[in-house]
């Protein structure tokens, strides 16, 4: 609030009350305004809400003893921007306040008060949190759940999603009050919130208790709402799931949950992801895993084998010679997308297959190696090593 403002706005003038109104006329002389001109009641109408913010302002310093005192005592001082001496002073002469205090910005002029007068007056209007007026209130946050197949958690997917959330009664236009005509509260007078001290001249605000943090209370509450001036509201929407999601995942949409209140911003949406099994394939942070059968002579003497990837055409990958079960070779760039765009790898582990039925001539191969490899033990470093050899 400029000087100007401070000195020149007369708070018993707004609110239609004489100078020297007790404090339960002051008070029920807002009451019937902020009924009047509060902004659920005028939806749209911007001069209705500045009037409102004119009439809040006013009661937030004459229902405060201490502060209406100050202002009282600043107007005898400085009354419509003219200094006002003191009986026997003589005469009257009237000056610009700015010529007095506007000029001392930054520095220790008009008298040492080095921040203008905004500084000596400052703390009139801005204590216990500002001047009340009804605050926009913001939505809450939703929590849903989604369940995807395997490839749409790696591609990404649009996935429709219903969701149900707190929405404006529509019954009783958010009032909630059957007439449209809800009343103050009386607790916080309107604004939404109650203060308490909390030691060394600080205090804190709360919602208020009796109306929930609405300002209003209804007279004949909405059989819809209960009151509340709030339902339950029904949608479906549209949501793009990130490819690379993974089992468990929480992802937040911003702006996606319920809507606010008096021109609140929307909550959030969050969505937990939940991913189903693929047959073949399978997650390992940003890489897909896949175990691929092998003949022993292609694990013994190597070779070229074709692996499957997800969505895409098969890779070719070559098997070194003496392949042991279980070894696990990479296929870069195959896997899952990750947060840059760019894809993990496709993690192939090799399982050796042991055939369980042999014809004779099969059969007459393997007893041919095994008497060939008969100087050979593979066990015989084991048993070493259990004999601490």
């Amino acid at each position: 609030m400029s000087t100007k403002d401070f000195v020149e706005k007369d708070y018993y003038k707004v609110l239609g009350v004489p100078k020297d109104a007790a404090e339960a006329d002051i008070k029920k002389a807002y009451r019937k305004l902020a009924r009047e001109y509060h902004p659920d009641a005028n939806k749209g109408d911007a001069s209705a809400e500045e009037r409102f913010k004119e009439i809040s302002e006013a009661y937030d310093v004459l229902a405060d003893p201490k502060r209406r005192k100050e202002y009282d005592e600043a107007r005898a001082l400085f009354g419509n921007g003219g200094f006002r001496p003191g009986p026997g002073a003589g005469g009257s002469f009237n000056f610009d306040l700015g010529d007095l205090f506007g000029g001392a910005q930054g520095g220790a002029g008009a008298g040492g008060f080095g921040g203008g007068l905004g500084d000596v007056f400052g703390g009139l209007f801005n204590r216990g949190g500002g001047t009340t007026r009804t605050q926009p209130r913001r939505g809450q946050d939703i929590e849903s759940e989604v369940t995807l197949s395997f490839t749409e958690a790696v591609d990404g997917a649009t996935v429709p999603l219903r969701m149900s959330s707190s929405a404006a009664c529509k019954a009783c236009s958010g009032t909630g009050d059957k007439a449209g005509t809800p009343r103050v509260c009386p607790t916080c007078v309107g604004t939404g919130q109650v203060s308490r001290g909390s030691g060394g001249g600080f205090s804190l605000t709360d919602p208020c208790p009796d109306c929930k943090g609405r300002g209003l209370i209804p007279e004949n509450p909405c059989d819809v709402c209960k009151g509340s001036g709030r339902a339950t509201s029904s949608r479906t929407m549209q949501v793009r799931i990130p490819a690379g999601v993974s089992d468990g995942q929480r992802i937040r949409l911003r702006g996606k949950g319920a809507p606010g209140e008096r021109g609140g911003p929307n909550g959030d949406l969050y969505v937990v992801v939940h991913v189903g099994a693929h047959p073949v394939f399978g997650r390992k942070g940003d890489n897909l895993t896949v175990t691929v059968p092998v003949t022993f002579p292609e694990a013994a003497l190597g070779g070229e084998v074709k692996v499957p990837t997800l969505g895409g055409p098969p890779v070719t990958l070559r098997i070194p010679p003496g392949t042991p079960n279980g070894r696990t070779m990479r296929a870069r760039g195959k896997g899952a997308v990750r947060k840059d765009g760019t894809r993990g790898d496709l993690l192939v582990t090799v399982e050796v297959v042991v055939p369980k039925d042999l014809d004779d001539k099969a059969r007459d191969a393997l007893e041919t190696f095994r008497d060939a490899m008969a100087g050979e033990d593979p066990r015989a470093e084991l048993f070493r090593a259990a004999k601490g050899e």
